[in-house]
């Protein structure tokens, strides 16, 4: 080629690119997520695939050892009207697994749910395709002995101690990826029984998007980034997010959940954990009961606000598992209560009219009380974090005796994706002989050789029956500790693809939801919504979500159509009379304060300011919180001090609750090009300080100040009878207002809501 060429073509085609802009009335704004924009209908007319947009372009078709094929880029691409498998069968269905019955079991025969659920599960290598961003720590849970009347399982007998490992994470983002950003957090715990390893897998919400597990690929390809450009990573503020649950509405009661501010979490501390499904609990007596699973915190729930959330993500995106670290670290070792809901054991597995078969659905605590049943302290650290968080292996279907599945389509698919994606993962079927995920029990199975073996086993007769091995391993009975499936009917029905009627119903529970939120909290699910659909680039997608929300609540509706700048549409369907719950607010009631983050501000030149330090420290310390110091500069401002933090590294949203012993004075690196927080002009306090104080504020935390520490708070704009600033003439003595203030966790009547 000549050596001009490449310049030339080049050319040549940024000449074409600039005629085209220019045959365009309007240039287009970029971001477009399609080639086409999308009706606010779904289309009801078969159609072909969309071409690619005019600014993307595939690899050339040529063969593996070279050679130019001379066939067109788009050969490669998507073909024909209607989805097929991939050997090109038409599909009727891709919404509901084949089952006994609408409300049958799920039929191993699906082979399309097979081949969907195994293509989705090893999408990825060698990250976990959903939940990739997780964080891990070992533990022990203590039964209270008082389930023995619903459920046999050995570790929740009074006094039973289990070792434990559990791994909180988000959903949708990669390894590399922030902690808070607005997703749903997975809570996964897997318990050492003496019985055999229990695997209890469930996130901090208690519905799902979907009723059937064959629609699980479609809701994380549309959560995910998009494919063109792999963005925006870890984030449901995009077209195609919003473009599926405005149209698969049995999505809505989780969105309502995801747009609260149950996404962000304040810490993984402070994070309630559901197991989603119902399932069927099994006495000694072989009674069964229906039951959903919940950790409750010892220390409340707790959100960020949103802007907090976002600054983290820049300035610590670690945040999550270095809050949950260092808290395991300096003895403030979460807990939480695991506790049931129990519901009879009937044939329509129905309580008070919900379905307990459909994952959208939640029964109110006010019907059915939280009973605690056992006590999950996390009190260890991680040696490795490969060996021990990345290859730990969860499984729905690792369950004791005394827990069985039920008929949720949801669960059915899920106890054949979990096996499938870790032959994937960690490279074949014994992960289970990793040391993470040995059990605790004796193993005697039959199961032989393959990657990563690493147990010796002996014996020549691997099969059942035999009399080489003098007839080893014996089947268990009952009487024996075996795990035996409860014999439950399954109804008389055919085999089809379609849900129950009682899954119809898609609005009446996220009203609930909506209508039980506080009114802060429904201020913040309205930004959330107007902020995530603002994100979306085609209009149609709006307007179609404002049709969703009409049929939740108007309310909520015309709000956020406000927000968007859009007309409100009128509900399609009528509003169903709801009795608010309680329990789904996270605001209201006074939880512990061990394990938050206390900053002090000093001046190191300023003696009188560092007076009481040491004794506050001891106090904060003692009440299971951490002290943080804050100078102008790191090391030693006085004997036996030491700054933890300086005003260059240190940000609010790094504390729960900000303490003002000095009021210092702009520090020699106080300039913007030392450090961007000092941009606004301080007259007497370093700017850094002021940013500090005003940030806090704003995000409703507890301020306390003494001494010169009161000038601060007047030179940040704050006036000492402001709801929740403190001050006083003590450190003593203002802590102890500030530590009663966080039992609330924010001050949140600072800023009264408009919302009713």
């Amino acid at each position: 080629m000549d050596a001009f060429k490449p310049a030339k073509v080049v050319k040549e085609a940024l000449d074409k690119a600039v005629e085209k802009v220019a045959d365009l009335v309007t240039p287009p704004v970029p971001g477009t997520p399609g080639s086409a924009p999308p009706p606010l209908d779904p289309p009801d007319e078969p159609q072909g695939p969309l071409p690619r947009k005019p600014d993307q372009a595939s690899p050339r078709t040529r063969t593996a050892t070279g050679a130019e094929t001379g066939a067109a880029a788009d050969t490669r691409e998507q073909q024909g009207e209607y989805l097929t498998t991939s050997t090109g069968a038409r599909l009727y269905d891709t919404d509901h697994s084949l089952k006994a019955g609408a409300r049958g079991p799920t039929l191993l025969q699906d082979h399309h749910l097979r081949e969907k659920i195994t293509h989705f599960d090893h999408e990825r290598i060698p990250e976990r395709v959903v939940h990739a961003r997780g964080a891990g720590v070992h533990g022990v849970f203590v039964g209270y002995g008082n389930a023995a009347n619903v459920c046999k399982a050995g570790f929740l007998a009074e006094g039973v101690t289990t070792p434990v490992f559990t791994r909180f994470s988000t959903v949708v983002g990669s390894r590399g990826s922030a902690d808070t950003v607005r997703d749903t957090r997975g809570f996964a715990t897997k318990f050492y029984t003496a019985e055999g390893t229990f695997d209890l897998v469930g996130n901090n919400i208690p519905v799902f998007f979907i009723q059937d597990g064959i629609k699980f690929p479609d809701i994380i390809h549309a959560a995910k980034p998009h494919p063109d450009r792999e963005i925006p990573q870890a984030q449901s503020a995009h077209d195609t997010f919003w473009d599926f649950v405005s149209t698969h509405t049995e999505a809505t009661h989780h969105v309502m959940w995801q747009m609260s501010d149950r996404a962000v979490p304040r810490s993984f501390r402070m994070m309630e954990g559901f197991g989603v499904h119902t399932f069927r609990l099994v006495n000694a007596e072989g009674t069964t009961s229906l039951a959903k699973f919940h950790w409750k915190p010892k220390l409340g729930v707790h959100s960020l606000l949103w802007e907090e959330a976002q600054l983290i993500a820049g300035v610590d995106p670690d945040f999550h598992r270095r809050d949950l670290f260092d808290a395991i670290e300096s003895g403030a070792f979460p807990q939480w209560e695991l506790g049931i809901q129990v519901f009879p054991d009937t044939p329509e597995q129905t309580f008070e009219g919900i379905d307990l078969l459909d994952s959208t659905k939640i029964v109110p605590e006010e019907l059915a009380p939280v009973q605690a049943i056992g006590m999950l302290t996390l009190n260890r650290n991680t040696t490795n974090f490969f060996a021990e968080t990345e290859q730990v292996a969860f499984h729905v279907g690792h369950l004791p005796p005394g827990i069985d599945v039920t008929d949720d389509p949801l669960l059915h698919a899920r106890l054949f994706s979990y096996i499938d994606t870790q032959l994937s993962r960690l490279g074949g079927p014994n992960f289970n002989q990793i040391p993470i995920n040995r059990p605790h029990a004796p193993v005697n199975d039959m199961l032989r050789d393959g990657f990563h073996q690493h147990a010796v086993h002996s014996g020549a007769a691997p099969y059942k029956p035999n009399t080489l091995d003098g007839g080893c391993p014996f089947m268990a009975g009952l009487e024996t500790g075996a795990y035996v499936e409860f014999p439950a009917p399954v109804a008389e029905g055919v085999k089809e693809r379609r849900a129950p009627a009682s899954f119809a119903d898609h609005f009446t529970q996220p009203r609930l939801f909506y209508r039980s939120l506080s009114p802060v909290e429904k201020e913040h699910l309205v930004r959330a919504f107007t902020f995530e659909l603002g994100k979306c680039y085609e209009q149609a997608i709006k307007e179609r979500e404002l049709r969703v929300l009409a049929n939740v609540d108007a309310e909520l509706c015309a709000l956020v159509a406000a927000g968007l700048g859009l007309p409100a549409p009128a509900a399609t369907e009528p509003a169903a009379e709801v009795a608010p719950s309680p329990a789904v607010s996270q605001i209201g009631q006074v939880w512990p304060t061990e394990g938050r983050m206390i900053g002090i501000v000093v001046d190191a030149d300023d003696p009188a300011s560092l007076d009481g330090l040491n004794a506050l420290r001891q106090a904060i310390s003692a009440g299971g919180m951490v002290p943080l110091v804050i100078a102008a500069r790191g090391g030693q401002p006085a004997d036996g001090l030491v700054a933890q933090r300086t005003f260059l590294t240190a940000r609010s949203v790094e504390f729960d609750a900000l303490l003002l012993a000095a009021a210092p004075p702009p520090a020699p690196d106080a300039i913007p090009a030392r450090d961007d927080k000092a941009g606004a002009p301080a007259a007497t306090v370093d700017p850094r300080v002021v940013l500090m104080v005003q940030e806090c504020y704003r995000h409703a935390k507890a301020i306390g100040a003494w001494g010169t520490g009161q000038t601060a708070l007047l030179e940040a704009g704050c006036d000492v009878d402001d709801l929740g600033v403190v001050a006083g003439d003590t450190p003593a003595a203002v802590f102890e207002q500030v530590q009663e203030l966080l039992g609330t966790h924010r001050v949140w009547d600072r800023f009264p809501a408009t919302i009713a």
